[in-house]
């Protein structure tokens, strides 16, 4: 099933609560949320403290994007914060097994993302290990960037990894998810749609979401089914 996972950087972070309740009730079953560490993106974000807050604030899964040169040194305080799921970054990690080792180890679903230059064949190793894959769709740092294009391609190469090793980890896609692309991106494959200025740009959260989820379902095949 298509679930929509709503990414808190393009929210209001004065009414981030409500932002997030607003997100849910648009039918949004994951809370998306980016720690960029102004190293391995030029973009300086949030961290485990924020995360812990949420955590009060939402049940919903809480899947946290690591952007950064050190994810070890946050697995352990993410865990001790609620997160869910943690998802690391292939070119960031030095021992990306043992990385995802330690994840698991601390009770979270590990997951592994790739940058739009980088191939999804180099994942073969850890496909087994992983909850999810993370498709950047966009240059990782920023919110509101274009989708690019080839990243469809990925997605489908990677479904049919998945297809042809016998597993079930899940397909997310990070970046440009909206009402123009979002139909395409689930015909590749994808089922976990990150999307951040598609839902909380315009300031009416659970419009927004309701009405991307809607439309990715359709794409799927699938009826929507409303939040509450």
């Amino acid at each position: 099933m298509v679930e929509l996972c709503a990414s808190i950087l393009s929210a209001d972070f004065a009414r981030l609560g409500e932002e997030v309740a607003a997100a849910e009730r648009g039918g949004a079953t994951v809370i998306h949320v980016d720690i960029m560490d102004g190293h391995f993106v030029p973009n300086l974000t949030i961290g485990p403290p924020v995360v812990k807050s949420l955590r009060k604030a939402t049940r919903l899964p809480l899947d946290c994007h690591l952007m950064v040169e050190n994810a070890d040194d946050l697995i352990e305080p993410l865990a001790e914060a609620g997160a869910n799921w943690v998802i690391v970054h292939y070119e960031a990690c030095r021992h990306l097994h043992r990385t995802l080792q330690l994840i698991a180890h601390h009770g979270m679903r590990p997951a592994v993302v790739i940058n739009p230059a980088t191939r999804v064949d180099l994942l073969i190793e850890v496909l087994p290990m992983v909850h999810h894959v993370l498709i950047m769709s966009v240059n990782p740092g920023f919110g509101g960037q274009e989708f690019i294009s080839f990243s469809l391609d990925k997605i489908r190469r990677l479904a049919q990894m998945r297809q042809e090793l016998g597993l079930a980890f899940r397909i997310e896609v990070d970046g440009g998810v909206a009402h123009d692309t979002v139909a395409q991106v689930v015909q590749a494959g994808a089922d976990l749609l990150v999307a951040g200025n598609a839902v909380f740009g315009e300031g009416h959260a659970e419009r927004d979401a309701r009405a991307l989820l809607a439309a990715a379902r359709e794409a799927a095949g699938e009826e929507l089914q409303r939040a509450g």
